[in-house]
C-alpha cells in the first residue's frame, strides 16, 4: 500500500473531508498484488527522454527517469546504448541526477550536468575509451544550454550571473551580535516571480566558455539582459550563435528575441534577425554558411505557430522553409551535408520527425514520439541525428500503454517498463469519433476500464487538457490509467483550441476562451454515450490549467455532471492577468485591452462570472506554490461555492508547482486518490465504490 506522505487541505463545511487513502482494488491482498494499476506504481514507471546519438551513431545516451521511493522523487540518470546490439549500460559518474548528455565532436567524450545530491548541478566531462570521468566545474548555479567547440577544447553553457538587489532607504545601523529581521526586499522587475522558480533572483543569464578538461570558466555577456540557448559554434569556433532580448523595453516586450552572433574572443554582439517577435532555436551549419531558426510574426494572436526559417550567417536571405507545413516546430537540427534540417512537430496529435530540404521540400522520418510527461497524455517526444542520418527518438509503440521508450529508426532498443507493467491489465486506449455540431472533426480517445465488456455503461470522467495551446496523443497517461482503474472510462480530447491540427482551428479561440470548445466536449461526451459505454447518468468532469478553466467553466453551464475536479484554474481573468508570473501575456495575447480598460470583456469570460449557476459538487485542486494560475485564483472560487452552499473542497498540493503540479510521485497518486474519492461520493452505479 502506498504511504500517503501529501498533506491535504480541505476546507469545507459543506461536505466531509475527502478520503485520502488510494482505493484498492478488491483482488488485492498481502499474498496477491493487484493486477490492475495503482498509486504506487508510479515509483516504478521509468520512461525515456533526451537521447543524443554519437557522431557515428554507433552509441546512444539518453535520459532515464525513474521513481525514488525513498526520496518520493522522479531521478534522472544517462545510460548508453548499443546502437546495434542493443545493450545498455548505465554512465558510472556522479551520484544523485545525470541530465542533458551531449557527445564531443570526434564522439569520444561525453559532457553531462550532474547533481550530487544537495548540491548545485555541475558540468561532467567522461572519456568513453578509459571509463574515467571530471567533474570540470564548481558553479554557483545550474548550467544549461551546454555546446562543445568544434575542436572538443572547450564547452559552452548558460548559466544565471547573480545581481545586487534593488534597495530604497536604509535601515538603521545594526548592532554587533544582534538578530534582526531580514532586510526589506524591493522588487522593480515586471516580471518578478517565475512558477517553479520562485521570486526571481537579481541577476541575468549569460554566457560562459570553460576548457574541455577543466579550469576557470570565461564569461562571454554581460549587461541587464538574458541570454538563451540552445548554443551555436561556427566551424572555427570564433563565433556563437544564440538568442537575446536586447530592447530597451525587453520587460513590456517579452516576446522579441532576436538571433545574435557572438564573437568568442571579444564578447561582441552582432544581431542578425530584425522583425517584431520572437527568432530562437537558432543553429549553424556544418559549414558555418547557414543558419536555421525558429520563429514568427508576432500579431498578438493567442496561437502563433513557430516556422523553419534558413538565413545566411551574416543574416541576409532570410526564407521560410515550412511556411505551407501550418505546424509549430520545436527542435531543429542540421544534417551533416549542410543540404536538409531535421526538425520534430505535432500533425494531428502524432509527433514527428521530419527532414526538411533546402527547398522546403519535407519528408518523415519518424512518428509516434513521446515523452512529456507521465500524468497526462500530452504529445511530447525529443530526436538526435547522427552524420550518417540515423534517428534516435523517444516514443510509444503500444497505443498508449506505455512510457515513452528508446528508438533507433524504427526499432525500438528498450523496454523499460516489460517488468512492472507485464503483471498489470491497463485500460486499452482507443480513438473514438467526434463531429461537432459545426461538422468539424475533434480529436477523442476513450480510455476503458481493465476487462472492459463491450456494451456495458461505466462511469466517464470528462479529462481536459491545459493550455489552452497544447493537444493529447494516444500516449501513456498515469491519471488516466488510476480513473480506469477504478471502474472509470476516461475521455480526453483536442478541443478546438488545441494545437497540431492548424493555425485556423487554435485560432478559433484566439480572443473567445472559454467559448466554442465547451461545445466540443459536449460534443465528445454524447459520442461516448451514443457509443454505448458512458453511463448517461453518472457523468464526471476534470481538467488541469486551461482544463481546469473549463472545468469550472462547464460547471458553471450544465448540470449534467455529477462532480467535478477543476485543478490549478484560472477563475477571474482579471486577478489572474494581474498575479500570474508572466505579467502583461494575458492581457496581450487573450484579451484586446487591459482589465481596466474594457473590464467586462475579462468578467464575461471568467468562469467566476457562472458560479452562481453552479449547482455540481465541485472540489478544486491547487499547487501551494503555484505562480501561473496563482492560488488566489482557486481560493476564490472556493470562497464562492462555500458562500452558495454548494458542496466543495479545497485540496492543495504543498510545495509544488504549476508545472511540478506532480513531480513528486506521491502526490501525484494521492491527487488521482483525491479527485477519485470526491467522484465516488457523487456516483449513483451499481457498482459506487464503498
Amino acid at each position: 500500500m502506498l504511504r500517503q506522505t501529501l498533506a491535504l487541505l480541505l476546507l469545507s463545511t459543506c461536505v466531509p473531508a475527502v478520503a485520502q487513502t488510494a482505493q484498492t482494488s478488491p483482488a488485492a491482498t498481502a499474498e496477491q498484488p493487484s493486477r490492475t494499476f495503482t498509486g504506487s506504481d508510479l515509483f516504478g514507471l521509468e520512461m525515456a527522454s533526451s537521447p543524443q546519438i554519437s557522431p557515428d551513431g554507433t552509441r546512444i545516451a539518453y535520459v532515464r527517469q525513474s521513481g525514488d521511493v525513498m526520496a518520493d522523487k522522479m531521478r534522472s540518470a544517462i545510460w548508453l546504448v548499443n546502437a546495434r546490439t542493443g545493450e545498455q549500460v548505465p554512465l558510472v559518474g556522479s551520484a544523485g541526477s545525470q541530465m542533458a548528455p551531449a557527445w564531443s565532436p570526434d564522439g569520444k567524450r561525453l559532457a553531462y550536468v550532474g547533481a550530487e545530491d544537495g548540491g548545485a548541478p555541475q558540468l561532467y566531462v567522461r572519456w568513453m575509451d578509459s571509463g574515467a570521468t571530471a567533474r570540470i566545474t564548481g558553479l554557483p548555479d545550474s548550467p544549461s544550454s551546454v555546446a562543445w567547440s568544434p575542436d572538443g577544447k572547450q564547452l559552452a553553457y548558460v548559466m544565471h550571473v547573480a545581481g545586487e538587489p534593488t534597495r530604497i532607504g536604509e535601515a538603521p545601523a545594526k548592532p554587533e551580535g544582534a538578530k534582526w529581521a531580514e532586510p526589506l526586499e524591493v522588487i522593480d522587475r515586471v516580471t518578478y516571480r517565475a512558477d517553479g522558480g520562485g521570486y526571481i533572483k537579481p541577476g541575468f543569464y549569460q554566457v560562459f566558455v570553460v576548457a574541455a578538461d577543466g579550469g576557470a570558466p570565461r564569461q562571454l555577456t554581460f549587461g541587464k539582459f538574458d541570454v538563451s540557448g540552445p548554443l551555436s559554434f561556427s566551424p572555427d569556433g570564433r563565433t556563437l550563435v544564440l538568442s537575446s532580448n536586447r530592447r530597451a523595453d525587453w520587460e513590456r516586450e517579452p516576446n522579441e528575441s532576436e538571433v545574435f552572433a557572438l564573437d568568442v574572443a571579444s564578447g561582441a554582439l552582432a544581431q542578425l534577425t530584425k522583425r517584431y517577435g520572437p527568432d530562437h532555436n537558432a543553429v549553424l551549419s556544418p559549414d558555418g554558411g547557414k543558419i536555421a531558426f525558429t520563429g514568427y510574426d508576432d500579431t498578438h494572436k493567442s496561437y502563433q505557430p513557430d516556422a523553419l526559417y534558413v538565413m545566411d550567417r551574416d543574416g541576409s536571405n532570410v526564407r521560410a522553409l515550412t511556411a505551407g507545413l501550418d505546424r509549430s516546430i520545436e527542435d531543429v537540427q542540421w544534417s551533416a551535408d549542410g543540404r536538409s534540417v531535421y526538425v520534430s512537430y505535432d500533425d494531428k496529435a502524432v509527433r514527428k520527425v521530419a527532414r526538411v530540404d533546402l527547398g522546403g521540400k519535407l519528408a518523415v522520418l519518424a512518428e509516434g514520439l513521446a515523452g512529456s510527461g507521465l500524468d497526462r497524455p500530452y504529445t511530447g517526444g525529443s530526436f538526435s541525428a547522427s552524420k550518417g542520418g540515423v534517428i534516435a527518438w523517444t516514443g510509444d509503440a503500444s497505443g498508449g500503454a506505455k512510457p515513452a521508450d528508446l528508438f533507433i529508426g524504427k526499432r525500438q532498443v528498450t523496454q523499460l517498463n516489460e517488468t512492472l507493467l507485464a503483471g498489470k491489465t491497463l485500460g486499452r486506449v482507443e480513438p473514438i469519433d467526434v463531429t461537432a455540431s459545426d461538422g468539424r472533426k475533434i480529436g477523442a480517445w476513450l480510455v476503458l476500464p481493465p476487462g472492459y465488456q463491450p456494451g456495458t455503461r461505466v462511469p466517464l470522467i470528462l479529462e481536459i487538457h491545459g493550455g489552452p495551446h497544447s493537444a493529447y496523443g494516444q500516449v501513456f497517461s498515469s491519471d488516466d490509467q488510476l480513473y480506469a482503474a477504478h471502474g472509470y472510462a476516461v475521455l480526453f480530447t483536442n478541443p478546438r483550441g488545441s494545437t497540431s491540427y492548424g493555425s485556423e482551428f487554435a485560432n478559433t479561440i484566439d480572443k473567445a476562451y472559454p467559448g466554442d470548445d465547451y461545445g466540443d466536449l459536449m460534443s465528445a461526451v454524447d459520442a461516448a454515450i451514443a457509443k454505448g459505454v458512458a453511463d448517461p447518468d453518472n457523468l464526471f468532469v476534470t481538467g488541469g490549467s486551461g482544463g481546469g478553466v473549463l472545468t469550472s467553466w462547464i460547471v458553471g453551464k450544465t448540470d449534467r455532471f455529477k462532480a467535478a475536479a477543476a485543478q490549478k484554474p484560472v477563475i477571474n481573468w482579471i486577478s489572474e492577468a494581474l498575479t500570474m508570473d508572466g505579467t502583461g501575456f494575458t492581457s496581450r495575447y487573450w484579451f484586446r485591452k487591459q482589465p481596466w480598460e474594457d473590464p467586462m470583456s475579462y468578467w464575461n469570460r471568467s468562469p467566476l462570472s457562472l458560479v452562481g449557476n453552479v449547482k455540481t459538487p465541485t472540489m478544486v485542486v491547487v499547487g501551494s506554490e503555484d505562480f501561473r494560475t496563482p492560488v488566489s485564483e482557486s481560493e476564490q472560487y472556493y470562497a464562492a461555492l462555500q458562500i452558495r452552499g454548494v458542496p466543495t473542497a479545497l485540496v492543495k498540493v504543498p510545495g509544488a508547482s504549476h508545472g511540478g503540479f506532480t513531480a513528486r510521485p506521491s502526490q501525484s497518486a494521492a491527487k488521482a486518490s483525491a479527485i477519485l474519492a470526491w467522484f465516488d461520493r457523487y456516483r449513483t452505479d451499481a457498482g459506487k465504490r464503498k
